[in-house]
């Protein structure tokens, strides 16, 4: 007999919610019921959801009269209707992985426990490149008697990956916020551990969250065009604080604020690059505002790029530096110069010296954003990679870097494609020291996969070696003049068409795309400008 009702939710998403739904019911026979909430849709939604009805007896669509405008609405809908003893939430364009509703009910029952949670693959359509959701989490598998004993699990704020018993959330009264709240996750998420429940992790894939950046109408989480969409994640990241500080949880709280810092914080500054002067105005204030009810102890706890960051926020009245805090919201971070000292202490600058750079003496090279320059010249012959490697305020020279390896790595899946080594010269100039070198990255043809006409993403990555035996990995800076479409030739496909490119955290990568069309692709486009210019 079924124990789990899977509750799906959906608005305007007849493309993807069939195929939603038939994951669930793809679980098998621990599914009780597929229970749809349909939050009045207005496209052929509601006639894919009555032809599901029909073929399958398990599916039971409730229709909402009028759209609650998130997402909140429509989940608290589906837990006053379920019946069955645990439930699970599944957005209409995700996908539960097969096996999800077996390995969370069998912990659950296993150890007795009224919430599992599972591991989450973030998957980018169409690339198809999955990353893990808090992979540190569920690595293995672990039973907590309370979240009090992982603080850590504030940083997984989804509901989707997880089985819950519905009398434990009836009981406790845990539920989602009503009507057009955005980021409503984050309080269930909150209102759920304050409730201190046993709480089991597996390391099993249970979801799959389908990532469409390119799609007309995104999801919620990824409209962040408007500085509205921060404030929203501010409002919900206040509101769970809230949530723990209730209950008098402190330790819970103060790991949300360092959550926020470490992961919200440094993705929001690494878009600023992409809005207009307003925009970056009014997030700015509303940040410094959102900061200051955190306290240095949350400061300290977080990591080095982030507390600079707050701290930069934080001491300035307006936007400043950002191309140096858009580096440092990057993963791997970087700090672009100048490297300033006051009285000995690094500081972000001689003019903002209260924003201490703390423990760069005692972090291990590895840790520190360290910058590495990387200016592309590959329409020549050799092709080749001319790097910089700054110096960090003594740390690198110190360590005395003796070689670079150079990677290229296809984005979709990490595969390794391409690598390069050299030895690195020291140089001396107005900046301080560096360390330089060129690689050739002759050979790049090979990157081109099999398919004609197929766009695949490489990026840049540098591993130096140093003489103490210490060594840093991190993707490069993009730099120069090279930043441009070429078209080389290609033993397989005849030519090749290759465009270094700055992605928005300001990292080199390389698009490649094989054959004659690509080919034509940049003809067309020059042509376009010169025809543009002539009229002009």
């Amino acid at each position: 007999m079924g124990k789990v009702c899977v509750i799906v939710i959906g608005y305007n998403d007849e493309r993807h919610i069939r195929s939603a739904v038939l994951s669930a019911l793809r679980q098998g026979p621990a599914v009780a019921e597929v229970l749809v909430v349909d939050d009045a849709s207005t496209d052929g939604t509601a006639t894919v959801l009555a032809d599901l009805a029909r073929q399958h007896s398990l599916v039971r669509v409730v229709r909402r009269a009028v759209n609650s405008g998130g997402c909140g609405t429509p989940r608290n809908d589906g837990l006053r209707e379920a019946t069955a003893p645990y439930v699970m939430f599944l957005d209409s364009d995700d996908e539960l992985a097969p096996g999800a509703v077996d390995a969370l009910l069998d912990a659950a029952v296993r150890h007795g426990v009224p919430v599992v949670g599972g591991a989450c693959l973030r998957r980018e359509l169409p690339e198809m490149r999955d990353t893990p959701w808090q992979y540190a989490l569920y690595q293995r598998a672990a039973v907590h008697n309370s979240p009090a004993e992982l603080p850590a699990l504030v940083r997984d704020t989804l509901c989707v990956n997880k089985l819950y018993s519905r009398t434990f959330l009836s009981k406790h009264a845990v539920s989602f916020p009503e009507g057009a709240f955005r980021y409503e996750d984050f309080v269930f998420t909150a209102r759920l551990l304050a409730a201190s429940p046993r709480i089991a992790l597996i390391p099993a894939t249970v979801y799959l969250w389908h990532v469409r950046r390119s799609v007309a109408h995104p999801s919620i989480s990824l409209a962040r065009s408007g500085v509205d969409n921060w404030i929203s994640r501010l409002e919900a990241h206040r509101s769970a604080v809230e949530v723990f500080e209730r209950a008098g949880q402190k330790q819970m709280a103060h790991a949300a604020r360092v959550k926020f810092l470490d992961h919200d914080l440094r993705m929001y500054v690494r878009e600023l690059g992409t809005h207009d002067d307003s925009h970056r105005a009014e997030w700015w204030r509303h940040t410094r505002e959102h900061l200051s009810s955190f306290n240095e102890s949350d400061f300290r706890a977080a990591g080095a790029p982030a507390r600079w960051l707050a701290r930069v926020v934080t001491g300035a009245d307006r936007p400043r530096d950002l191309a140096r805090l858009i580096g440092l919201g990057n993963r791997p971070a970087r700090l672009l110069p100048p490297y300033a000292c006051v009285d000995g202490r690094p500081v972000w600058a001689a003019n903002l010296p209260e924003v201490a750079l703390d423990r760069i003496e005692s972090e291990p090279l590895s840790r520190l954003p360290i910058n590495i320059d990387a200016e592309p010249y590959i329409w020549g012959w050799p092709r080749i990679l001319r790097v910089t490697v700054h110096e960090f305020y003594g740390r690198l020279a110190a360590a005395d870097p003796k070689t670079l390896d150079i990677e290229l790595r296809r984005r979709s899946d990490g595969r390794l494609g391409l690598t390069r080594s050299n030895v690195l010269k020291r140089r001396h100039g107005p900046d301080g020291a560096s360390w330089t070198t060129q690689v050739v990255l002759n050979g790049l043809d090979t990157l081109a996969g099999q398919r004609t006409h197929r766009l695949e993403v490489w990026e840049v990555w540098a591993r130096v070696r140093c003489a103490d035996g210490s060594s840093l990995y991190t993707c490069v800076r993009a730099t120069g003049a090279g930043l441009r479409r070429v078209v080389i030739p290609g033993r397989r496909h005849g030519v090749i068409l290759i465009h270094p490119y700055a992605t928005a955290g300001g990292s080199l990568s390389l698009r490649v795309a094989p054959g004659p069309a690509a080919a034509a692709v940049v003809v067309t486009r020059r042509l376009r400008r010169l025809m543009s210019r002539s009229r002009g």
